[in-house]
């Protein structure tokens, strides 16, 4: 049975995605003081995954070991990129952290183009991010700029696997089973940091930020990736940096 997102254009599903993982980001910022970046990542993603399982009430036994590989893998690099994420925003400006994570689709999308000349666009958008950083001046933060490199290098991976997924499992049901993996994955750091210190305004705060990100942005990527080829959706991705540094610079002064 179709849904409703397949008859909504594709690229406007990823252009909303982008919105609300940006302003899921911004809010998420004011959660650290109280759980912590790790804490963040692990409760939001926790929310999230609740969501999805109520959604999709998978049926978890249907499945073999072999189909729920790729969900399980996308659950683990989803987490690993939330919190390698969350760690670079805590460190650099939104605005910077997007545009070093915006390597990883750029280079998926060059990488699945037909045209060779589309490798150099990698090459000078990372340029454009040494100019925009000025690592050589010490600042900002040599530990956010690794911390959003590794989001890249995620947000590529992510990228290729939600497709994978998004082809083989109907609905989120894909989403159901790999977010409660990232949940877990996240929980290691995250739990410790964030146990005894979940308040009422804390756990109302971290499910807001879970609805703008994972649940909005994540569907509606996954929905996208079934119409969209990885080079057009690593190239839509471009716009994210500039939808970052206006949330940024509104939500987060």
């Amino acid at each position: 049975m179709a849904s409703p997102l397949d008859r909504v254009p594709a690229w406007s599903l990823a252009v909303v995605a982008m919105l609300s993982v940006q302003l899921g980001a911004a809010i998420s910022v004011g959660l650290f003081p109280d759980i912590g970046v790790a804490g963040t990542a692990w409760l939001r993603i926790t929310l999230g995954a609740i969501g999805f399982v109520l959604i999709a009430r998978p049926r978890y036994w249907r499945w073999s070991w072999r189909e729920l590989r790729a969900p399980i893998l996308l659950g683990v690099v989803s987490g690993g990129m939330t919190l390698a994420f969350l760690a670079a925003i805590d460190l650099l400006p939104l605005g910077t952290a997007v545009a070093i994570e915006f390597l990883g689709p750029l280079t998926v999308a060059a990488l699945h183009s037909r045209s060779r000349r589309a490798l150099v666009w990698p090459l000078l958008a990372l340029a454009g991010v040494v100019l925009l950083t000025e690592p050589w001046k010490g600042t900002p933060s040599l530990a956010g700029i690794a911390y959003a490199a590794l989001a890249a290098v995620g947000w590529g991976l992510y990228i290729v696997i939600t497709q994978h997924v998004g082809d083989r499992f109907s609905g989120v049901d894909g989403l159901a089973i790999s977010l409660p993996v990232a949940a877990v994955v996240t929980a290691v750091v995250g739990l410790p940091q964030a146990w005894g210190h979940i308040d009422l305004r804390v756990l109302l705060v971290a499910t807001g930020a879970a609805l703008l990100l994972p649940l909005i942005p994540w569907t509606f990527e996954l929905y996208a990736l079934r119409r969209l080829n990885k080079s057009a959706f690593g190239t839509l991705m471009a716009l994210e940096p500039a939808f970052a540094l206006v949330i940024g610079a509104v939500v987060l002064h």
